[in-house]
């Protein structure tokens, strides 16, 4: 009687245990796209299902927009934290992922009007009107800001109004920070850093090549190499080890600006031409992959995010803005995933991609 008692004991604990394993594990949730409206009075962002293309949620800021002539106003990192730039308030909005829904967490305030985020080294990192800042990074939490640098034109002195382009991660010693200061060729500002906080000496300014103009939207590769738009010349430059490797012409497409990558593929939005191109780089070499990867009809295309399979990007056209939802496969082909969302803001700028991630606190 003893040993039949213990037995069903044993039996009843397996079934309550497996039980409480079988709750623990989340499935992910959906692939949502964030896009910033950019009011200059009442910044929001607008959340979408990329499955379905469904408005999920429109949040405050907190805040002013009104940037212009940039990348990557917004960044998501590593499907938790969202961060969009208030370019007329002089802050960052800072939102944390809780199921499929963002919650906004907190305001921080930059040295110079915000353009730019990439997250990287465990900080935040904003470029600026005139600055570049570094803000401490704990458990997908930002803290204070621990670093900021002026930012330099190869030809020296502040980069005017409205040359600030974006700012990216190259490795754990460095970010880039591009510069556009037509007629000038424009410039690349390499930011050192000590221990992923930005240090505080002039940055090493290096001017695109000779012939080019407006070094603008970038993507790096692991090996730190980094695929740079040249957008008022129609080219594309491969900057490598502080230099210029290679520098090729877009086959045509206008305006080629804004950058995302997946794997090996880059894709650009080049904005003269309503079309996306595909590319590929290398340690030495650009490679124009595909001209015309696909076409955006509703207007002129602007910033770019891609993760999961999923690629979206932002456009103007007739007094609106368009978020446009693509799916892509591993040798970087792109299927339009439902018709353009028409998102009724006149200058939207900005779009992440964020991918559920499996977490139970998410």
């Amino acid at each position: 009687m003893f040993r039949w008692v213990m037995q069903w004991s044993v039996v009843a604990v397996v079934i309550v245990a497996g039980g409480v394993s079988s709750a623990q594990p989340r499935q992910p949730g959906l692939t949502l796209a964030v896009i910033m409206t950019n009011d200059p009075t009442s910044n929001e962002i607008k959340v979408y299902d990329t499955s379905t293309n469904a408005l999920v949620q429109t949040l405050s800021t907190g805040g002013a927009g009104g940037v212009a002539g940039n990348a990557r106003g917004v960044k998501q990192y590593q499907g938790d934290l969202f961060a969009a730039v208030n370019n007329g308030s002089s802050t960052v909005a800072l939102y944390r992922r809780f199921g499929d829904r963002l919650r906004f967490d907190r305001l921080v305030t930059t040295t110079s009007a915000p353009v730019s985020i990439d997250f990287g080294n465990d900080h935040m990192y904003v470029a600026g009107a005139t600055t570049i800042d570094s803000f401490v990074l704990d458990h997908n939490s930002v803290g204070g800001l621990d670093g900021t640098a002026t930012l330099e034109l190869a030809t020296g002195g502040l980069p005017p109004n409205g040359s600030t382009a974006q700012v990216g991660v190259v490795d754990e010693a460095h970010v880039l920070v591009t510069l556009k200061a037509d007629p000038d060729p424009g410039t690349v500002d390499v930011v050192a850093l000590d221990h992923g906080a930005v240090i505080g000496s002039s940055p090493t300014a290096v001017s695109a090549p000779v012939g080019s103009l407006a070094p603008f939207g970038f993507s790096v590769y692991p090996d730190g190499t980094a695929l740079i738009t040249l957008a008022h010349s129609g080219q594309h430059g491969l900057f490598r080890d502080g230099a210029f490797a290679a520098v090729i012409d877009s086959a045509g497409q206008a305006g080629p600006c804004w950058t995302t990558r997946v794997g090996k593929y880059v894709f650009t939005a080049n904005t003269g031409s309503q079309t996306l191109s595909r590319l590929v780089g290398t340690g030495s070499h650009v490679f124009l992959d595909n001209a015309v990867a696909a076409t955006v009809a509703t207007g002129n295309p602007l910033d770019v995010d891609a993760d999961g399979g999923v690629l979206a990007v932002i456009d103007h056209g007739a007094g609106q803005s368009h978020l446009s939802v693509f799916t892509y496969n591993a040798f970087g082909e792109l299927t339009p995933r439902g018709a353009p969302i028409t998102v009724s803001v006149p200058d939207a700028n900005g779009v992440a991609i964020m991918v559920a991630r499996s977490r139970a606190d998410s």
